[in-house]
């Protein structure tokens, strides 16, 4: 009678052989992955070190080939173009070759630092484009830049007056206006050098000419 008396008790924490051998299995996997990510961790951060420390050019391809896609990724999600989201890449992973030596490990990630950095470059290109109102014109501005360029280019007389205004241009638009009727680039070839589409430069170039134009005017007037 006893032992009858006591099954029901044993059978409410008696659990099936194979969920406890699924709960086992389960426990192993998230232990494994724990460890896998530990490892990564220690990974990137023993290459983080070295570019701070030894300036290491192979730990710092390590860690390009790493987050260049994800900072791509998130560029694009943000930025929306193919050739910012890369300017981004560019421009984070720069930052992080010339600021390796403020890491400080004790203080967060590897992923944390430069994730931080790529959320500060993307809003600082956010907040250029909306001023400058670059890389978001469509062909219909295209002819504009054109008209732009006949206005001021034949008129060789101007090119020493031009050179004067040349450094009150922002880099972009200099970059381009010089590549252009200095270095006597094609647009194509500019945007292969610069790495970005031939509409960037075409944008940066009108921006840049109507820029020199109004400071030619306030200067003859």
């Amino acid at each position: 009678m006893e032992n009858i008396q006591l099954l029901p008790e044993q059978n409410r924490y008696h659990r099936p052989i194979s969920s406890l051998i699924n709960t086992a299995m389960d426990n192993e996997t998230h232990a494994q992955d724990l460890t896998e990510q530990q490892v990564e961790i220690d990974r990137l951060t023993a290459a983080m070190l070295k570019v701070a420390n030894q300036r290491d050019k192979a730990a710092f391809g390590d860690l390009f080939t790493h987050f260049m896609p994800k900072i791509r990724a998130f560029g694009l999600q943000r930025l929306n173009q193919q050739g910012l989201a890369m300017d981004l890449v560019q421009e984070t992973m720069t930052s992080v070759w010339t600021k390796a030596h403020l890491y400080n490990a004790d203080k967060g990630s590897v992923t944390t630092w430069i994730f931080t950095i790529m959320r500060n470059q993307c809003f600082d290109m956010l907040r250029r484009v909306q001023h400058n109102k670059e890389d978001v014109f469509g062909d219909d501005i295209w002819p504009l830049c054109d008209t732009v360029s006949q206005e001021i280019q034949p008129d060789h007389k101007l090119t020493a007056k031009l050179l004067e205004h040349m450094d009150a241009l922002p880099l972009t638009q200099r970059q381009v206006v010089q590549g252009i009727y200095m270095q006597e680039l094609t647009q194509q070839e500019l945007a292969d050098t610069l790495n970005v589409p031939i509409g960037t430069i075409k944008s940066r170039l009108r921006l840049g000419l109507e820029k020199l134009k109004s400071f030619l005017e306030t200067h003859n007037d």
